[in-house]
């Protein structure tokens, strides 16, 4: 290459460039920001007290079903009652009575309205083998399926599983059977 063309490309490598006027493009967008969430607004439309207090208006005030303990032997027909359902925030507070094999208990618990977290602790002691008293119900589902949590190590536990029933009537009359046509 000529010395005369060599310098020129090294002063034209060398020297500032302007920089040029109007619009330029650059391989670069700005971020948009999102709008800024005041105090007042939630980020969250759910609403944890109105379905607290939704739940305490509706749930069925009679459940009935089976436990079963978890280190085997025979399943026994459950009933809870709830007595009174007041909701406290997005908590539900229950309180009632249930009946394990035949022998009643009074209980007292709760649900999150928010997660349907159940916990329900038993407050009598009259319950015999199945259900020894510190012990309490939990349960992610609600009050359709839960487990016994014991108070000892020694206790397995079982699993108390309800569906929403009929009230128990005072007197069971002797109708008969009804069965399907086939």
């Amino acid at each position: 290459m000529p010395l005369p063309l060599a310098l020129a490309s090294f002063l034209l490598a060398a020297s500032p460039t302007p920089a040029p006027t109007g619009e330029v493009f650059f391989p670069y967008t700005t971020p948009v920001v999102a709008p800024e969430v005041t105090p007042t607004q939630g980020v969250e439309s759910y609403d944890p007290v109105g379905r607290a207090q939704l739940i305490a208006e509706r749930i069925p005030r009679t459940w009935r079903g089976s436990y079963r303990p978890f280190g085997g032997g025979a399943s026994v027909p459950a009933v809870l009652q709830l007595r009174q359902v007041t909701p406290l925030g997005q908590m539900v507070d229950l309180r009632g009575e249930i009946s394990l094999a035949g022998r009643t208990s009074p209980v007292q618990g709760n649900i999150n309205a928010k997660s349907n977290q159940l916990d329900l602790l038993i407050l009598g002691t009259n319950m015999s083998t199945l259900l020894e008293p510190g012990g309490e119900f939990q349960g992610q589902q609600g009050l359709s399926l839960s487990g016994w949590l014991p108070d000892r190590l020694t206790t397995p536990g079982g699993r108390l599983q309800l569906s929403p029933g009929p009230a128990p009537s005072a007197a069971s009359g002797s109708g008969g059977v009804v069965r399907g046509l086939w």
